[in-house]
Order: C-alpha cells, then sequence, then structure tokens
C-alpha cells in the first residue's frame, strides 16, 4: 500500500482544505511530521484511517459524524476527506463525508446531511477516473478485502502507535492474549476450546443418561428378582458399572430359571391330581343325572295322563280350522271390497260438498262436463294475467326509481358538505405532517449528539474514580520509594562492614604451613582477628536480597501509579475540566429533547396515512356527486316512459278482471271451480265401481261357505284361525306328542333303569375333592406362570441392559476422546505441562515470530546489547505462554521488559511495533506496506541512540518503502530534510510541505 495525496476540508483542526503530497515527502524515504502540541499532527494520521475505514483510530473512535467537524470552518463548507493511493496494483480514490449540520436552504434553522462516500479507480488505459460504489458498505469491504487487514490492525501495523507497544511490553499474559487475539484473529481457535467444551458436555450428559437409564433397568430387574438379585450402590458415572450389572443380571436370570424348572414339576403333580379328581366327580354326576332323569320321567308321565281330555279337544279345533281355510280367499275379498266402498263413499261425500248447489245431485257426466266449461273460461285470462304481472312489475320499477332518487339526493348532500370543508381540513393535515418532519429532522440530529455525550460523561466519571486511584497510587509509591531506599542503605551498609572485615574471613581459613591465598606466604605470624560489627556473606546476600524486593515492589507500584496516571490523562483529555454533574445534566437534557423528539416525529407516518385517505375520500365523493347527478338526468326519462305503458295496462285489466279484485284472484277462483268439479266427477265414478264390487264378492263367499260344509258364512268365519292362533294350537298339539314319545323313550333306556335301582350319588364329596384338586392346580399354574414372567422379564430388562451398554460404548469412549481433547485444549489437562490453553498456544507462536522479527531491529537500535525472547514459563498460578523477556547481552541475564528505563522501552517497543507490522502484514497475505507512520517517542532518546534508530528505520526505505515520523522533538528537524509542518493559528490549522 502506498500513499499518494490526502485532501482534508474542515476535519479536526483544519478549517480549510489543506493538501499532502505524500509522493513528494516519500521521494525521501525518511519524512518528518511535526508541529507544536495540539496542531494536529494526529489528525493527519485520522484523517488517513478514517478516509480508508470510516472511522478513526483507537480511544477516538467516539469522535465520530459532526464531531469531526473542524470548529473553525465556514457554515457552508462541508466536512470531507479524499486519500488517493494504490493497493493491490490497484490506483484508488476514496472520498468520505461524515454527516454534518447546515443552514435550511429555506427559512430558518439547520437541518442534518447524511454521511456520504464515493470510491473511484484510476484506469490507465483511458486515463480517467472510474466510479466503482457509492455505498459505505461496499466500500468497507472492498477496502478490507484489499489490505487484508481490519482498522484495528492497520493502526497497529502501519501508524505504529508507540504508547500502546510501550504498555504492551509492560502488560501481563491476559493483556497481551486480547491485543494479539485482534491482530491475529485467533476467535476460531477459541471457538475450537468452546466447542469441545459444549461436546464435552453433551457427550458427559448422554453417557450419565445412558448410565442413569441403564441403573434404571437394573433396579427394575432387581424388583422382578426378588431377593435373587443384589445389587450394590452405584451412581452415573461410576467406572465398572455396566460390568456389575450385566454380571448381576446373569446370577438373577440363572436364579430364575432353577425356579421356573421346580415350578413345572410341582405343576405336573397337581395336574395328575386334578384329572383323576375330575374323573371320579364326572361318575358321580353321571350317576346322579340318570337317577333324575327316571324321576323326571315318570313324573311327566302321569301329568300326560291327567291331560289327555284337553289334548283331544284340542285336536277337534284344529280340524274345523283347517276346513274353514277354504273360505278364507272369498272372505278377504268380500273384506277388502266393503272397505273400499265405504272409502269412495266417503271421498264422494267430500267432493259434493264443495259444490255450488245446482250440481249437488249431479251425475258423473255432468260433473266432467263443467270442468272442461271451467277449463275453456280459464284459459282465455291467460293473455290478461300477463299484462297485469307486467303492471306490478312496472310499479315495482316506479318505486325503485323514487327510492333511487331520494338515495341520490342524500349523496348529493352528503358530498356537498364533506366538500365544503376540504381545503380546511387538507391545510391542516399538511400543517401536521410539516411540524412532524421538522420534529424527525430535530431528532435525528440530536442522535449524533448523544453518543458523545454519553461518552464524555463516561470519561468523567472515570477521571473522578481515577482521580482517588492516582492519589493512593502515588502514596504507595513514595511509601514503596521509601522502603526501597531504606532497604539500599542498609544493604551498601552491610556491604561495607563486610569489606571492612574481609581480612579476618581470610585469616579465619589460613592453616599453619600452607601458602596464602593472598601473599603467598607459609608463616601466618599475625592473622587478623573478627571484631564484634563482622559481617559474614551470608548476611550480606540477605541484605542485598532484601533492597531487590523493595526494588522491585517500588517498581511496580510506580508501574501501577504511570498506567493510572496515563488512563486519567487519556480520560481527563476527554472529559475536559467540566464537572461530572453539569455533563450529567447536560446529558440527561440531551436524553429528555432526543425523546420529545422522537415523540413528535413518530406522528409523522400517521398524518401522511390521513392525508393520503383524506385526498382519497375528496376523489371518492367527488365521483359519487357526479354519478349521483348523472343517474338524476337517467331516471326522468325512464320515468316518462313508465308512466304511458301504466295508462295503458290499466284499462285493459279492467275490462278483463270482472267482479274479481284481480285477474290473478279471477283466474285463481276459475282454477279452483275446475279442480273440484273434476274431482267430484271422479269420486263418483269410483263410488259406483266399488258397489257393484262388493255385490260381486257376497254371492261368491256364500257358495264357497256352503261347499266346506257351513251354515253360513258367519260360521265359517267363526272357524278360522289367525296365524298366531293356529302356530300356538300347532305348537301344543306337537308338544303333547313329542313328550309322549320322549317318555317312553326314557322310561325304555336300559342305563337309566339301572341307575334307577343303585344307591343316590355321592356327589358332594366328589365335588369337594375336585374343587381342590383345582385348588392346588391353579396355585401351582400360578407360581409356575409367575417364574416364567419373571425369567421373561428379566431376559428382556437383561437384553435391554446389554444393548444400552453396547450403544454406549463408543458413546464412552467418544466422551473419553472430547475430554481429554478439551483438558488439552483449556489447559487443564495433566498433559499439557505449562497449562497453556489452545488459543494462547497459537498466539505464543505468534509471539515467538514477533520477537525474532523485533529483534533483527532491537540490536541494532541497541547495538547488540538487547534482544527479545518468547518465554512459556508460567508466572505464578496463571498459565504460561505469552511471556515476553529481554536478554541483555552485557549482563548475560534474562529479565523481564517491564524493568527498561524509557529510552530502551521506546526502541524495544519500535522494534517490536516493527516486527508486529511484518508478521501481521505476512498474516494478511503478504500485502506490502510502502507507506509507514511512526508516532511519538524519540524524545527520550540520545544522540548515539537517535542514530542508530534512525538507522533502522532509513533502512525499511529498500525496495522503495517510506517512512513518515510524527514527533516535536527539534533534533529531528535537522536530520530529516522532508518535512511536513503543522501550523496552529487562531483560524485553524495549516500544513506547510518541505521537500528533501
Amino acid at each position: 500500500m502506498r500513499l499518494h495525496r490526502l485532501d482534508i476540508t474542515a476535519f479536526g483542526p483544519f478549517g480549510a482544505t489543506q493538501t499532502v503530497d505524500f509522493d513528494a515527502l516519500s521521494a525521501a524515504g525518511l519524512f518528518l511530521l511535526h508541529g507544536p502540541t495540539g496542531a494536529g499532527k494526529t489528525s493527519v494520521l485520522d484523517a488517513v484511517c478514517y478516509a480508508l475505514y470510516g472511522s478513526v483510530p483507537g480511544a477516538r473512535q467516539s469522535a465520530q459524524g459532526m464531531t469531526l467537524r473542524s470548529d473553525h470552518a465556514a457554515p457552508g463548507t462541508r466536512t470531507e476527506v479524499t486519500l488517493d493511493l494504490t493497493v493491490a496494483g490497484r490506483r484508488l480514490e476514496i472520498t468520505r463525508q461524515p454527516p454534518w449540520e447546515r443552514p435550511k436552504l429555506r427559512g430558518k434553522g439547520m437541518t442534518t446531511d447524511k454521511a456520504q462516500s464515493w470510491l473511484r479507480e484510476y484506469d490507465a488505459a483511458a486515463g480517467t477516473w472510474k466510479d466503482l460504489s457509492r455505498s459505505h458498505q461496499e466500500i468497507g469491504e472492498e477496502v478490507t478485502q484489499l489490505l487484508g487487514m481490519s482498522r484495528e490492525q492497520f493502526c497497529q501495523v502501519v501508524l505504529l502507535p508507540q504508547g500502546d507497544f510501550a504498555r504492551f511490553l509492560r502488560a501481563d499474559a491476559e493483556a497481551r492474549g486480547r491485543l494479539l487475539g485482534r491482530l491475529f484473529d485467533t476467535q476460531r481457535f477459541a471457538d475450537v476450546e468452546k466447542r469441545l467444551a459444549e461436546r464435552r458436555r453433551t457427550t458427559e450428559a448422554q453417557v450419565r443418561d445412558g448410565d442413569a437409564a441403564l441403573l434404571a433397568d437394573a433396579h427394575r430387574m432387581q424388583q422382578a428378582a426378588g431377593d435373587a438379585m443384589e445389587l450394590p450402590e452405584l451412581s452415573p458415572g461410576e467406572p465398572g458399572l455396566a460390568e456389575t450389572v450385566l454380571g448381576a443380571a446373569a446370577v438373577a436370570r440363572a436364579t430364575a430359571r432353577e425356579q421356573l424348572t421346580v415350578a413345572h414339576c410341582r405343576l405336573a403333580a397337581a395336574e395328575s391330581a386334578q384329572a383323576a379328581a375330575d374323573h371320579a366327580l364326572a361318575d358321580a354326576r353321571e350317576l346322579a343325572r340318570l337317577q333324575r332323569r327316571f324321576t323326571e320321567a315318570q313324573e311327566r308321565a302321569r301329568r300326560l295322563e291327567e291331560d289327555a281330555d284337553t289334548h283331544r279337544a284340542a285336536q277337534a279345533r284344529m280340524d274345523r280350522a283347517r276346513k274353514a281355510e277354504a273360505v278364507a280367499p272369498a272372505l278377504e275379498l268380500r273384506d277388502a271390497a266393503e272397505a273400499e266402498h265405504r272409502r269412495a263413499a266417503a271421498a264422494e261425500a267430500r267432493a259434493r260438498a264443495l259444490l255450488p248447489q245446482s250440481l249437488a245431485d249431479a251425475g258423473a257426466a255432468g260433473l266432467a262436463a263443467a270442468a272442461r266449461r271451467a277449463a275453456e273460461e280459464l284459459g282465455g285470462l291467460e293473455s290478461a294475467r300477463r299484462a297485469e304481472q307486467r303492471l306490478s312489475d312496472l310499479l315495482d320499477e316506479r318505486a325503485g326509481l323514487d327510492r333511487q332518487e331520494r338515495a341520490d339526493d342524500d349523496v348529493l348532500a352528503e358530498a356537498e358538505s364533506w366538500l365544503d370543508g376540504w381545503d380546511d381540513r387538507r391545510a391542516a393535515l399538511q400543517a401536521r405532517i410539516d411540524t412532524a418532519q421538522e420534529a424527525a429532522t430535530r431528532s435525528e440530529q440530536l442522535a449524533g449528539r448523544r453518543e458523545p455525550a454519553q461518552q464524555r460523561l463516561r470519561a468523567a466519571r472515570l477521571r473522578d474514580r481515577l482521580t482517588g486511584e492516582a492519589d493512593g497510587a502515588a502514596a504507595e509509591e513514595r511509601a514503596a520509594r521509601t522502603r526501597m531506599l531504606e532497604a539500599k542503605a542498609h544493604w551498601l551498609d552491610v556491604r561495607e562492614r563486610r569489606l571492612n572485615g574481609i581480612a579476618a574471613e581470610l585469616a579465619a581459613r589460613l592453616t599453619d604451613g600452607e601458602p596464602c591465598a593472598v601473599c603467598g606466604a607459609t608463616e601466618h605470624p599475625a592473622p587478623a582477628r573478627k571484631d564484634a560489627g563482622h559481617v559474614d556473606r551470608a548476611a550480606e546476600e540477605q541484605a542485598h536480597a532484601a533492597y531487590q524486593e523493595a526494588e522491585e515492589a517500588h517498581t511496580a507500584r510506580e508501574r501501577r501509579l504511570g498506567a493510572v496516571r496515563e488512563e486519567l490523562a487519556a480520560a481527563t483529555a476527554e472529559a475536559g475540566d467540566t464537572p461530572t454533574a453539569q455533563l450529567t445534566r447536560e446529558a440527561d437534557e440531551l436524553e429528555r429533547q432526543y425523546a420529545e423528539a422522537r415523540r413528535a416525529a413518530s406522528a409523522l407516518h400517521a398524518a401522511h396515512e390521513e392525508l393520503r385517505r383524506a385526498e382519497q375520500e375528496a376523489e371518492r365523493r367527488t365521483a359519487a356527486r357526479q354519478q349521483a347527478q348523472l343517474r338524476a338526468a337517467s331516471r326522468a326519462a325512464r320515468r316518462d316512459t313508465l308512466d304511458r305503458e301504466r295508462a295503458a295496462l290499466e284499462g285493459e285489466l279492467a275490462q278483463a278482471r270482472g267482479g274479481a279484485a284481480s285477474v290473478a284472484a279471477r283466474a285463481a277462483d276459475l282454477q279452483r271451480q275446475a279442480a273440484r268439479f273434476t274431482e267430484a266427477a271422479d269420486a263418483a265414478r269410483l263410488a259406483e265401481d266399488t258397489a257393484q264390487r262388493l255385490k260381486d264378492a257376497d254371492a261368491r263367499l256364500a257358495d264357497a261357505a256352503f261347499r266346506a260344509g257351513f251354515d253360513t258364512p258367519q260360521a265359517a268365519a267363526d272357524a278360522l284361525l289367525d296365524d298366531a292362533g293356529h302356530r300356538e294350537l300347532q305348537r301344543r298339539l306337537d308338544a303333547q306328542h313329542t313328550e309322549e314319545a320322549a317318555v317312553r323313550a326314557i322310561l325304555a333306556e336300559a342305563d337309566t333303569a339301572s341307575a334307577a335301582r343303585r344307591p343316590p350319588a355321592a356327589l358332594a364329596d366328589a365335588e369337594e375333592a375336585a374343587s381342590a384338586a383345582a385348588r392346588r392346580l391353579r396355585e401351582a399354574a400360578s407360581a409356575r406362570d409367575a417364574a416364567a414372567r419373571r425369567c421373561a422379564e428379566l431376559d428382556r430388562l437383561s437384553e435391554r441392559a446389554t444393548a444400552s451398554v453396547r450403544r454406549l460404548a463408543p458413546l464412552r469412549e467418544e466422551y473419553d476422546r472430547v475430554a481429554r481433547l478439551a483438558a488439552l485444549t483449556a489447559g487443564t489437562s495433566a498433559d499439557n505441562e505449562r497449562r497453556m490453553r489452545l488459543e494462547s498456544y497459537v498466539l505464543a507462536a505468534r509471539l515467538e515470530q514477533v520477537a525474532a522479527a523485533a529483534t533483527a531491529r532491537l540490536q541494532r537500535m541497541s547495538s547488540g546489547r538487547y534482544t527479545l525472547v518468547h518465554s512459556d514459563d508460567r508466572t505464578g498460578r496463571g498459565r504460561s505462554g505469552l511471556g515476553l523477556h529481554v536478554v541483555d547481552a552485557w549482563t548475560g541475564r534474562e529479565r523481564d521488559t517491564a524493568t527498561l528505563s524509557g529510552g530502551e522501552t521506546f526502541f524495544a517497543s519500535l522494534a517490536l511495533a516493527l516486527g508486529l507490522a511484518d508478521v501481521v502484514t505476512d498474516e494478511a497475505g503478504g500485502v506490502r506496506l510502502d507507506t509507514l507512520f511512526i508516532d511519538e517517542g524519540f524524545g527520550s532518546l540520545d544522540d548515539q541512540t537517535l542514530d542508530e534508530v534512525l538507522d533502522v528505520l532509513d533502512s525499511l526505505r529498500e525496495r522503495d518503502r517510506s517512512v513518515g515520523i510524527v514527533s516535536h522533538v527539534p533534533d529531528l528537524r535537522r536530520r530529516i530534510h522532508a518535512q511536513l509542518e503543522v501550523v496552529k493559528g487562531r483560524s485553524g490549522s495549516v500544513l506547510r510541505q518541505r521537500g528533501h
């Protein structure tokens, strides 16, 4: 990525349009961005980031929208940033305009324009710019894809904020992990840890559920087996649970089968005893039955003898009935003819009662003639009936026209009344819409001010809290410094006392005849003696350890004080000196105004809808009025036509009605007369026919009775039996004959006669013995069935338990595998000796790459003294993986990066930033970064170190690379000739560019 040109208008401290020619600045490789504090050096970098991503870096992210606008800009000048750059071989131009408040074009007040963005690409073949997009989202996705970096990564590897890396050097593993996680996007590895943990919980729950189901089956088997199964106390997930359950089930099944075999033997014995008892009972019952049969036969023979006379009378009655059956058809014909004649005579009487007096005695022929005359007269009225129907329809239509006229009069009156007030109603609705629209505009303006106000309020609250913390941290730092100085003085005092008494220590090791370690003499005439205040090496080392401990404690307190003061300065810079209570009131008032504007704006849609409905109603009523007027003209012509036709029809019908109320009434009267005459003629003819048939039936009945042997037809009728009586009499005769035959057969049976001669049967004793045998059989069968059910239930539950164990085996294996992986990736496994999480492991590899890349430059900056190394050592009880140490070649010792001095921290953090930029660039797909910016920190370097740092930065120019240094150090202005100066003034800041 190479920057070519940057245009800034009404942005930050720049009131007018300012232009930065990066091509000219980059020609020298190194260029300096300098100016007094507050002039706007960082705003230039903010403009680059805003052009690319639509937001500014770091803690300045809250400076969005209208807060990016310069307070020095003219009211009609819009805030705009345009960046010309080349990335991935494409020349692009990005223009962004944040939302801003401007004066209304009409009337007074302000209105808000929305944010806008443009993306163009230079077509080298055509020599023109081609528009690509005006969508914020599309432009953001295109830039992110081309650069291969998010906004956070860009701000970390291109703008190189030194303060962030100084904190990174001193941070703990958790803070480093958060920064590296954002830069290298290791969320997917954290997701893997989370997914494995979830799978572990899921499979563990499934295994526990399976074990619980297996235990439930085991308890059911225990209930089914009773005392035959012993089951120890078990719980889900307990090792060996499946083997214990299956073993106990096997023992229970074997015991149940033994009990089933015993039950089968007892059942066979009971069945044999039951068969013998049943056989004896059957013999006793058969003897008792035969004896009862003989006794009952004798009693039935006696009763038959007593009923002999009754049987002979019934037989005679049956013979007379059979003779009368020959006369029955004639009797039925005569009864049918008589009933038919009575019905015909009654119908004739009813029909004649409806006739006029003049036709009361007329015959069938006369009545038929009268019916024909009435029908002929009815046919002559058909034309008049149609005319009468037409007159009725005409009157209905005339009445309908009158109803339509009244309805149209109401429509016209209502439309006129509604349309008279339409203009006033429309004006009122339009006024409501204008009011709601203004409220919507005001709510949008207030919405852009809410978040900055809340952010400033949060910063003020943080400022108030950190003020107290800074005082406490300062007191702790002063106390720690005092303890450190006291420990140091004590250590120096002990050391001096030991040096003073070192001769006594050497003299204590002298031995006569052996040379002295100092002078080599073998004689020792006057060795030094230890005085009372002598201090040995152990005491000195103990004092030195106490001093180092106090120094480390003071360093920790100093770092904490610095961190608190940095946070306090950031919060104070954002919140200013305004009291928190005042900021709270201002934020609450802004929220109240925003809520009121939102409530007023919410009526905009309803007002638009009401106006739309009112306009539709006005159109509908206007159309209704026009339609009513057209229908009124059409009705007048139709009414005249109907009146003329009505007069003609009324004259025609007056002659056809005669004395009746209407033609229809006259026709109905004639139709009724014709129907009555026809009905009376038919009834008279039917009565004559039925009388003749009755006379013929009487003659046939008398002849049939004489031939059957009866004196009169009535005698034959009395001898007849109906079907029920005949069946009953025949049944009695048949039963008598059957009973006689049966009694004779029983008395002739040899077995029955023989049984009657034997003693009475002992039936009660046989039944009691059979009942006892049956009871014993039922008990044996019940015991056998219970044993069989127990075996079947145990087999079923055992089979289900075995299936559950087989089904749980792969699931248990999966749980063990997933649990091991989850514990390994979470750093809780014993196999993970350093307790490193998966994400920390990946970040540790990245940090190792960053440290290696940073060391290449750090050694040049420090003249080969310092080397950054990555450490996997655990810190305290925490997890390892993200340690960062510095190796001092002068001492050969490895120490924490937090112990570096201010200047050392600067070039170490600079080397770390450059190394991180290289690694992130490779991670982003090797996107070439031709332009880099390095923010403040050079003031802490001496001349020699500054030269070495500039040499390292100058080496970045290889392959046409340029580096911009943001600093106000005077010495850099002498060393770097390509400069971009920011000059502040009362009317805003301006940019001055000087070439190399």
